[in-house]
C-alpha cells in the first residue's frame, strides 16, 4: 500500500507526517497553525488522501518554519510513498471555484522539483495568517517530493478564497495524478522509464 511515516526534528521544528495516498480523506491535524490545518483538511478531503500531521515549531516568533517545515516533510512523505511510481496517471488538474474566486492547479510527478506560483493575493493576511507562507508550503513540498507545480489564481478578490481554491485544486490535483492507470499495467508512465526522485542533500 501507498502509506509513509515521516519524522522531520530541526532546531526549530518537530513534525510528524503519516500518509495513506489510497485512503478516503481522514485527517487528523495539529500542525499548532490553525489556519495551515485547515488548509491541510482540504488536500485531505479532496485528495482522498489519509493524513495525520503532528507539529511543534517556534509559532512564538511566526508562523514561517513550522508551515515551510509541514510543507518539506509532506513532500517527503509523498516521496516515500509513491515508490517507483509505477501505473499513475501521472499528471494531474483541476479548476476550483469559490464564489468570485477561481483557481487552476496542475501537478507532474516527473521526478523534477519545479514551481510557478502565480496568486495576487489581495491583502497580506488572512486572519493571523501570513499569506505568504503559502508559497513557503509549496516551495516545500515541490523540492522534496520531486513534483512540477503550476499554481494560478486566475481571479480573486477574497484572500480567504484565494488559498482556500488554491489548496482544493490541489487535493483534486493530487488525486488525478495518483490515480492508478487500469491500461498502464504496472509500467513507469515514462519514455525515460524512470520518474523516481531521490533528495540528495537536507534543507
Amino acid at each position: 500500500m501507498r502509506q509513509a511515516d515521516v519524522i522531520r526534528n530541526t532546531s526549530e521544528t518537530k513534525i510528524q507526517i503519516s500518509i495513506n495516498l489510497d485512503g478516503t480523506g481522514k485527517a487528523e491535524l495539529a500542525s499548532g497553525v490553525p489556519f495551515l490545518d485547515h488548509m491541510l483538511d482540504q488536500i485531505a478531503h479532496h485528495g482522498m488522501i489519509d493524513l495525520k500531521v503532528v507539529a511543534n515549531g517556534d509559532t512564538y516568533i511566526d508562523d514561517h518554519h513550522t508551515v515551510e517545515d509541514v510543507g518539506i516533510t509532506l513532500g517527503q512523505a509523498f516521496a516515500k510513498a509513491m515508490g517507483d511510481q509505477a501505473g499513475i496517471t501521472r499528471y494531474g488538474h483541476s479548476y476550483v471555484p469559490l464564489d468570485e474566486t477561481l483557481s487552476r492547479v496542475v501537478i507532474d510527478f516527473s521526478g523534477r522539483p519545479g514551481l510557478e506560483f502565480n496568486v495576487p493575493f489581495t491583502r497580506a493576511r488572512v486572519g493571523d495568517f501570513d499569506v505568504d507562507l503559502s508559497i513557503e508550503f509549496f516551495r516545500g513540498f515541490v523540492n522534496h517530493a520531486g513534483v512540477t507545480l503550476h499554481i494560478d489564481n486566475l481571479r480573486g478578490i477574497n484572500a480567504h478564497h484565494q488559498i482556500e481554491t488554491v489548496f482544493k485544486a490541489f487535493g483534486r490535483a493530487l488525486r488525478m495524478a495518483l490515480a492508478v492507470d487500469p491500461r498502464a499495467s504496472g509500467t513507469i508512465p515514462s519514455t525515460k522509464g524512470s520518474l523516481s526522485f531521490r533528495l540528495t542533500t537536507v534543507a
